[in-house]
């Protein structure tokens, strides 16, 4: 009986279905938690909030210049399948830990439901819970102190990599369609985002058992919403050796002809694969990108 329950009876790039329904991953995701800390290199404190019964974050605060000082806030959501990783992790501790530095920022770098513990929308929902959780800051009474006293709530900025770029579209749009009182969100970053097109397609709509098939907008982003995207700028990036550069490359063509008005950059990083700046942050083509989010956000 063990081992025809054991069968797979279907099998995705990450993980495979057993016929009891058990969900058996590929290889080891290392995500094993590490504490928030005051870092004494960077200077950055961090901290973990809980927003929800089922939603959570770590706040990243970087050495202010003054007391008082606003900073923009980066919103910032992992990536990893929607099924693994979470900001907790040493390799998104250490990730956005850094962005807060080098930009300069505070970040809120959220925990979302995975599969298949949760499956998708939960990310799509937890994500927007954490980002109206953030916007409840807008006059400076809300449950955080920290984004009370130093996050500037009109100059947000949503980020994300992978499946967490993927995510960042979808609450741009709800931005632009329902809004968020006192809450300004200037631009979007979308690091090697997923999208649909690919051999991975299969598998996310596995994960969202009440997915639209292949013309889902959260694969398949349709004109309209593009054309309601809620800022006013989007950069994105691609990788020459990543599987999602043609997916990459045709959101920012279909973004151009949507009707938007903001401005769109891309930035491709050459002879590079997927996601390569969160194994090797001091490759030359990875600082560069992070100067160019530094200039994105600031305006340089």
């Amino acid at each position: 009986m063990e081992a025809t329950n054991s069968e797979v009876v279907q099998e995705f790039r990450f993980f495979k279905v057993l016929k009891d329904g058990r969900i058996e991953f590929n290889r080891h995701f290392t995500a094993d938690p590490i504490p928030p800390s005051d870092d004494p290199v960077t200077v950055v404190r961090s901290k973990d909030v809980v927003i929800s019964p089922d939603v959570s974050a770590r706040i990243f605060l970087p050495k202010l210049p003054d007391p008082n000082a606003k900073l923009p806030l980066l919103f910032y959501i992992h990536g990893s399948r929607f099924c693994v990783q979470s900001p907790f992790s040493a390799q998104y501790h250490n990730y956005v830990k850094n962005l807060a530095a080098d930009e300069n920022v505070i970040a809120v770098s959220v925990d979302y439901g995975l599969f298949p513990k949760r499956p998708i929308p939960a990310c799509y929902e937890d994500s927007w819970a954490a980002l109206q959780w953030v916007a409840s800051h807008a006059i400076g009474n809300g449950p955080d102190d920290w984004l009370n006293t130093h996050a500037d709530i009109q100059r947000v900025f949503i980020a994300g990599d992978s499946a967490g770029g993927n995510i960042s579209h979808t609450l741009l749009c709800r931005v632009g369609s329902v809004g968020l009182p006192g809450m300004k969100v200037v631009g979007g970053i979308l690091v090697h985002p997923y999208f649909g097109g690919t051999s991975s397609d299969s598998m996310w709509m596995y994960m969202c058992p009440t997915n639209k098939g292949l013309m889902d907008p959260r694969l398949k982003p349709p004109a309209e919403d593009l054309t309601r995207l809620g800022c006013k700028k989007v950069l994105v990036f691609v990788a020459e050796k990543d599987h999602l550069l043609p997916v990459g490359k045709a959101y920012v063509e279909e973004l151009k002809k949507s009707g938007w008005r903001g401005a769109v950059k891309i930035v491709e990083n050459r002879e590079k694969d997927h996601c390569f700046h969160m194994f090797y942050p001091r490759d030359e083509e990875a600082v560069a990108n992070q100067k160019c989010i530094v200039s994105f956000i600031h305006g340089e």
